[in-house]
């Protein structure tokens, strides 16, 4: 995993409607990446819908946020249709981008063990450097996947 203070790691991508997106945009305000194991199971559902949920909050704040997890296009725009969800979700179909963030591990999904994305929020300041981790064993506290944007927002002060 990152560190908090660490400078995050430029990449490009597009999300799942093929819109292009490269980190080095993001300078200059803050922004959230957020890792999910995988589209539609219980805790990934629950995780997008809380931010979902809450997303004017961060959209009134200036603080835009992406999910990132492995999958296909395809399941990445039945899962964002599927939810209603608001925001981007980021290709990372060979786990690039997790594994330059440090989060691609053995993980038990579904009673499984496998080789896949490790659940963690990153904060990320206005300079590119992890301003606080949700998640794993920097984090502040586990991911609370149904009440994880209330998460954020606390962290940053920010009003519902």
């Amino acid at each position: 995993m990152l560190k908090v203070g660490e400078s995050i790691p430029d990449f490009e991508t597009t999300d799942e409607a093929g819109n292009p997106f490269r980190l080095s945009d993001q300078v200059g305000h803050k922004f959230v990446i957020y890792f999910y194991p995988k589209d539609d199971t219980p805790g990934c559902t629950a995780e997008a819908c809380s931010i979902r949920d809450n997303y004017h909050v961060f959209e009134d704040s200036g603080i835009p946020i992406f999910g990132v997890s492995g999958g296909s296009v395809e399941s990445h725009r039945k899962f964002k249709e599927k939810y209603s969800l608001n925001f981007p979700l980021l290709m990372d179909e060979d786990y690039s981008i997790a594994k330059l963030f440090r989060v691609y591990h053995p993980i038990k999904l579904l009673g499984k063990e496998l080789l896949g994305v490790k659940r963690v929020t990153y904060l990320i300041d206005e300079t590119r450097k992890v301003e606080a981790i949700f998640g794993g064993p920097e984090g502040l506290e586990k991911v609370n996947t149904k009440q994880h944007a209330d998460q954020i927002v606390k962290h940053w002060g920010l009003k519902l």
